[in-house]
């Protein structure tokens, strides 16, 4: 590796430790700073959506209100440069407290990775597309996931 690869990896890194952050205090306007205006965000096959950015920040304001608490842990990133352009496949856990009718709480595991396309821009690395990819979930209540 050169320096400007060790550079690379570690701004890329740095963005998705942003993004882990954004996600956990619910601070959606951070994601600006992570995602291209023109990403496309695939949730798809671990909560069932998929947009544009505006349209998934959207999406996480209204639909993780009713979680209690979660926790974006981040890990193994494999990383294939291409000049300007990287992808990279990275693991997350993510231990979720939901809150239920009844008022108890219920914690659960989603375990996944993320498949991204990163792109280098006049103001740093960004994610230009992400595609979440399930790998195993724990405790999930009936009904939160998409039908496989």
């Amino acid at each position: 590796m050169d320096l400007q690869e060790i550079s690379d990896r570690l701004e890329i890194e740095d963005l998705m430790v942003s993004y882990c952050y954004a996600i956990d205090s619910s601070n959606w306007d951070a994601l600006d700073d992570v995602f291209t205006a023109d990403a496309l965000i695939d949730y798809s096959e671990m909560v069932g959506v998929r947009g544009n950015l505006a349209q998934i920040k959207a999406f996480l304001a209204g639909s993780l209100s009713q979680v209690a608490g979660f926790q974006h842990a981040i890990s193994t990133t494999q990383l294939r440069f291409e000049g300007d352009l990287a992808r990279g496949r990275t693991v997350c856990f993510n231990p979720i407290t939901i809150k239920k009718e009844n008022g108890e709480k219920q914690v659960m595991f989603m375990g996944l990775w993320y498949r991204d396309t990163f792109v280098r821009t006049p103001q740093g690395w960004r994610i230009r597309e992400r595609y979440e990819e399930r790998a195993y979930t724990h405790n999930v209540p009936p009904g939160l996931l998409p039908v496989d």
